[in-house]
């Protein structure tokens, strides 16, 4: 077959998948951030990522490395209901490359299974009720290095989705990332494209679990869920710089511009593409503390009279960092009226290099 065919075949293939179940939010565990340095900052951190968290951020930051890094990360959200953990390791390969692998996990434990609370003779027996988790897991291999151009790097993930909802489904799927940086004049650029090549979910579903519930509702959930389930690709772009003044005191001003290629409330939207901004800043004091502060998530909300206002989501955080082992504190969503919907996220990097030396 000649090359010609085999790209029309990759078309025809991409075109296939494209015809099925694209979606506008899927896999968006992968989307809520790591890092709680990051996150009080607003996720703006697209240009300046330069440690291990750089597998998520923007792989090329990788090329920064200087010696082993392991980074960790746990986080409760919706009232402790759910739970987010995050753990990263990288080093460098040589002066110009360097890798790192991922994973994270957000996960609801002990959920009520009452699908057979009621027995076929209609009398309710709570000892029926079983318990179940549902979670879903993201692995990442990340590759870094620098171009021969001097300030350009670029990296590569490639990602394993695994989901699980109980016993009653499961799914695998697997995408690409690209991350690109330049640096010019203490300027940093950075961009990054998730879902490359759309990220691609088989969900297998089972079928005799689906039996139980399928008339609870007449009308309702006749069929099976769709098999296949397409992430669309996504893009960030990132600006940031820092200055020094009088050398003990630093400002990192950073902006993102985060794009999703449908019609979504973000701030911006159009049939191809929506724009949510957002802008952080972290103070930094001789490298040892840290103050941060962002805002983003801009969306337009519909109320209830049918008029429109302009929701934002204020982030904030502190960071502290001695001897190789930096612990980082971030408190996001304080634009939510409902403080349970308030998110504590602490994180820890630990340079391993300062422990072998």
């Amino acid at each position: 077959m000649s090359k010609k065919n085999n790209f029309l075949f990759l078309l025809l293939i991409s075109a296939s998948l494209y015809s099925q179940a694209v979606r506008k939010y899927s896999n968006e565990f992968m989307n809520i951030g790591v890092d709680a340095a990051a996150l009080g900052m607003a996720n703006t951190v697209t240009s300046s990522t330069n440690d291990v968290n750089s597998t998520y951020w923007n792989p090329a930051g990788l090329v920064h490395l200087a010696d082993h890094q392991i980074s960790l990360m746990h986080a409760n959200y919706f009232a402790n209901i759910a739970q987010y953990d995050y753990v990263a390791y990288a080093k460098p390969i040589d002066d110009f490359s360097a890798w790192g692998v991922s994973l994270i996990r957000f996960g609801v434990d002990d959920i009520l299974n009452t699908t057979e609370l009621i027995d076929g003779q209609g009398n309710i027996d709570y000892n029926r009720i079983r318990l179940f988790s549902t979670a879903d897991y993201g692995f990442s291999f990340s590759y870094a290095r620098k171009l021969q151009i001097p300030g350009f790097q670029y990296g590569v993930n490639a990602k394993i989705i695994r989901r699980i909802i109980g016993k009653f489904a499961s799914s695998w799927g697997f995408g690409f990332d690209i991350g690109i940086q330049f640096e010019k004049n203490d300027w940093q650029f950075g961009l990054m494209l998730r879902d490359i090549t759309t990220t691609y979910n088989v969900w297998n579903s089972n079928e005799s679990e689906y039996k139980k519930i399928a008339n609870a509702i007449p009308g309702q959930n006749q069929e099976l869920p769709e098999s296949t389930e397409i992430t669309a690709p996504k893009a960030q772009l990132g600006l940031s710089k820092k200055f020094i003044i009088r050398y003990d005191y630093s400002i990192l001003a950073a902006a993102n511009i985060n794009m999703r290629f449908s019609k979504t409330n973000d701030l911006i939207s159009t049939n191809f593409v929506s724009i949510d901004p957002a802008l952080g800043f972290e103070f930094g004091y001789t490298d040892l503390v840290f103050v941060r502060t962002g805002v983003g998530n801009f969306q337009n909300i519909q109320q209830l009279d049918n008029s429109q206002r302009i929701g934002f989501q204020p982030n904030i955080g502190l960071g502290f960092k001695y001897k190789g082992i930096q612990i980082d504190y971030a408190l996001t969503n304080l634009g939510n009226q409902s403080a349970a919907l308030y998110s504590n996220i602490f994180s820890i990097k630990v340079d391993l290099g300062q422990f072998r030396n």
